[in-house]
């Protein structure tokens, strides 16, 4: 007699097959909204906040996280917060980055983003913006902006808000933890708030099998999670497009 457990069975990348087809055609398929109909939606533009997620050195340009996929959405994020604030949006923040020396996130991911180190600045492609000045800064010491003290305090002074677009890095992680934290309160709270999350302002890092083995990290396929973790958003309220023009 066989054993049980030792029955062929199917592998979950062939049950997986049919979803990740389906996945792909789903995230192309993404429709784009007008930034003038989110505004008419939320009753305004002071209605309207945009939240980016640690668009920071460290993540796109230099030091152990740094990715050149999170650099690669610099141009669209720029184009939105150049459209944004000529349309007359200008609640936005920078949820950042800037680590203690002593982060307890340094226990699962290399020591990144310290405060005070370059890799904890905003990158020069949002800095250069003439209006970047109207930016509010929000410091975090952890993957999660919304409980961050400086996010709170600003929130607390500008909102509430009908409209969030989220944007930034990484799609499966900061970026996820903000907008499900930001739809799930407002489902909680029956807020009617809406949390955009456009597909061409948002990306994750990339780490080969072979290359995390090599230096003992976590391997972290970057087309995988980035579709898995904008789908898992969809399934939870968050409205994912393609882009905002």
């Amino acid at each position: 007699m066989i054993a049980a457990h030792s029955l062929v069975t199917p592998t979950l990348m062939s049950r997986s097959q049919h979803y990740l087809t389906f996945l792909e055609a789903w995230l192309d398929a993404r429709p784009a909204v007008a930034l003038d109909d989110l505004v008419v939606a939320a009753g305004g533009t002071e209605q309207v906040a945009i939240v980016s997620v640690d668009l920071i050195v460290g993540f796109c340009y230099t030091g152990p996280l740094a990715s050149q996929r999170v650099a690669g959405i610099l141009p669209a994020v720029t184009r939105l917060l150049r459209h944004a604030n000529g349309a007359g949006v200008t609640n936005v923040i920078l949820t950042q980055d800037t680590h203690r020396p002593d982060a307890e996130e340094f226990s699962d991911y290399p020591p990144h983003c310290v405060a005070g180190t370059q890799e904890s600045r905003t990158v020069s492609e949002l800095a250069a913006l003439p209006f970047a000045g109207t930016f509010a800064l929000a410091e975090k010491n952890s993957i999660s902006s919304v409980i961050a003290p400086d996010y709170l305090a600003w929130e607390q002074a500008h909102g509430p808000f009908s409209v969030y677009v989220v944007v930034g890095d990484c799609t499966d992680l900061c970026v996820y933890q903000a907008a499900m934290a930001l739809k799930t309160r407002s489902q909680a709270q029956h807020l009617g708030q809406r949390v955009i999350v456009p597909a061409d302002c948002v990306e994750t890092y990339d780490l080969a099998v072979e290359t995390a083995r090599a230096i003992g990290a976590q391997p972290h396929p970057g087309d995988l999670l980035h579709h898995v973790f904008l789908h898992s958003m969809a399934q939870n309220g968050v409205e994912v497009v393609a882009t905002i023009t």
